[in-house]
């Protein structure tokens, strides 16, 4: 009894990782991209400067709304941290008769500026989706509709947990097989040892990253407790999420306090936590208020909590609603996913451990074909379905990589003035990655995985030089001004191509076993 059931286990946790392992594969990948998302992000706006102090900026952000929007409805201004050089505003006019409040606050088109940290002067990037499109991908893919996709990637999940809680019954030696590698083996020996390294190297990571990742959409995947408990789904928000009363405009001028003392005040209310985000309403009137949201990051909650303030006097008026039990643990469920509550180290083990992730999805893919090839009639004339999930392999495994790797060439290449350019470097994503598939379904197997992986190395080792060649964000500058993160940046696509060219060479240096039938076969062919 306990025999078949390992068994049928072992049948669940091949087939749910074979059929949705492609689209995991992808989605761990930017994933793990998504743990450095602002680092991405000034990478890909080569005209923003290092990260400054939120202090600084204040002033400058106050003085560009006051400006260019004195008569708007609210102001929005997201403060610089140690990971972003810019302060972000963005503005609200005054509503039309009947017009509904919006839920999300900020600009919408034309209304919204970026501004250098240091200076505080407009700073003109360049039109890209940044960092910000592997965060989207990794929950809700693209060229879909948004919730749609978000169902595709709650699904893809669900069978990653279901292939992790089976992998786990199946091995009886789970942590025997955290010591075992024998990369001299047979190949099958070879990869499933590999494959059980990586899984079980960071399966409480893997498990925890699955598993929250499902949590923090649940609302969506499981929406009848808010239906069978609210009349609609802005009752829901409103209670969950309470947002402060809208009070109208008296129409008496009065000037803003001074908002790097509201800000003070904000931060030694939370125990030195960092303002992030600050919502000015009817701004030059009597009635202005502030609302001062606390950086996501400062807590494993993502969710901080905010303050309000009279936006004439700088007084304290109220703070957001303790959250109850559900939302905290809502709150931090979702911040052990994103992970911004870490520090620098732990960030690197989220991305390492990630990493770790993408080669357990990778592995587990080829070990499927590694261990039916033999069991064909003819492992050199495998039957279409084998031939296409071979294929599709190596298109996803060397392609998703070279694709992301196309679309920060496509960041530095396209001309900065081009029409819908950051739709052009979504777009290069996605020819990179097809363009993959295809090289593989028209050359053999052997050279298909040396030339794929040599071309994603080549694409992600050869950024840094493309960067230096094309604008002023290069090694040398990092190095000379202490911009360590951009260091950290081009010294980490150096290692990837490099890993990515490592396993090219090994694909290189690969010999299949022959069966032994074949080999006695083959022995009686030649002559003596």
């Amino acid at each position: 009894m306990n025999g078949s059931f390992r068994q049928s286990m072992a049948w669940l946790h091949t087939w749910t990782g074979l059929v949705f392992g492609w689209v995991l594969f992808a989605m761990f990948m930017t994933g793990t991209a998504t743990y450095f998302r602002p680092e991405i992000t000034r990478w890909m706006e080569p005209e923003t400067g290092p990260p400054a102090s939120y202090a600084a900026t204040a002033d400058a952000a106050i003085a560009h709304l006051s400006k260019v929007a004195p008569n708007a409805k609210s102001w929005s201004i997201t403060l610089p941290d140690e990971r972003q050089g810019v302060t972000r505003v963005s503005w609200q006019p005054e509503r039309k008769p009947g017009e509904e409040r919006p839920r999300r606050r900020g600009g919408r088109g034309q209304n919204q500026a970026t501004l250098d940290a240091a200076t505080g002067e407009v700073v003109k990037t360049r039109d890209t989706r940044g960092g910000e499109f592997f965060y989207r991908f990794h929950f809700q893919l693209h060229y879909m509709p948004v919730i749609f996709g978000r169902w595709m990637a709650g699904m893809c999940a669900m069978f990653m947990l279901v292939a992790i809680v089976s992998g786990v019954i199946t091995h009886k030696r789970i942590f025997k097989d955290f010591f075992t590698f024998r990369p001299k083996k047979a190949a099958q020996r070879s990869w499933l040892d590999a494959h059980n390294l990586t899984a079980v190297l960071a399966l409480p990571f893997h498990a925890m990253i699955t598993y929250t990742g499902l949590v923090t959409l649940m609302g969506l995947y499981m929406p009848w407790g808010v239906q069978a408990n609210y009349k609609s789904d802005q009752a829901y928000f409103a209670e969950v999420f309470p947002q402060s009363e809208e009070i109208a405009r008296s129409g008496v001028a009065a000037p803003l306090a001074p908002l790097p003392l509201i800000l003070d005040k904000a931060s030694n209310a939370w125990g030195g936590g960092r303002p992030w985000i600050v919502n000015v309403s009817n701004p030059g009137d009597a009635t202005a208020r502030v609302e001062v949201t606390r950086h996501s990051g400062d807590k494993l909650s993502y969710r901080g909590g905010s303050l309000t303030f009279d936006g004439v006097t700088g007084a304290m008026i109220s703070e957001s609603p303790k959250a109850g039990p559900v939302n905290v643990t809502g709150g931090a469920m979702y911040g052990l996913h994103m992970g911004r509550f870490a520090d620098p180290v732990l960030r690197w083990f989220y991305f390492l451990a990630s990493l770790a992730g993408c080669a357990m999805v990778a592995t587990g893919l080829v070990l499927w074909t590694v261990k039916r090839r033999q069991q064909l009639p003819d492992p050199d004339k495998p039957y279409f379905g084998f031939r296409l999930v071979e294929r599709l392999n190596i298109g996803t495994i060397a392609g998703v990589p070279a694709g992301m790797a196309a679309m920060l060439w496509a960041n530095r290449l396209l001309p900065v003035e081009m029409a819908g350019r950051s739709v052009w470097e979504v777009n290069a994503v996605f020819v990179g990655w097809g363009g993959m598939i295809l090289w593989a379904t028209l050359r053999p197997t052997r050279k298909a995985w040396v030339e794929t992986l040599s071309a994603a190395a080549f694409l992600v080792a050869a950024l840094p030089f493309v960067s230096a060649l094309t604008t002023q964000r290069n090694l040398a500058r990092s190095l000379m001004t202490g911009d360590w993160a951009m260091l950290a940046f081009d010294l980490t696509l150096f290692a990837l191509g490099g890993l990515l060219a490592f396993c090219a060479w090994k694909a290189a240096r690969y010999t299949a076993p022959v069966k032994p039938k074949r080999r006695a076969a083959k022995l009686a062919e030649e002559p003596a």
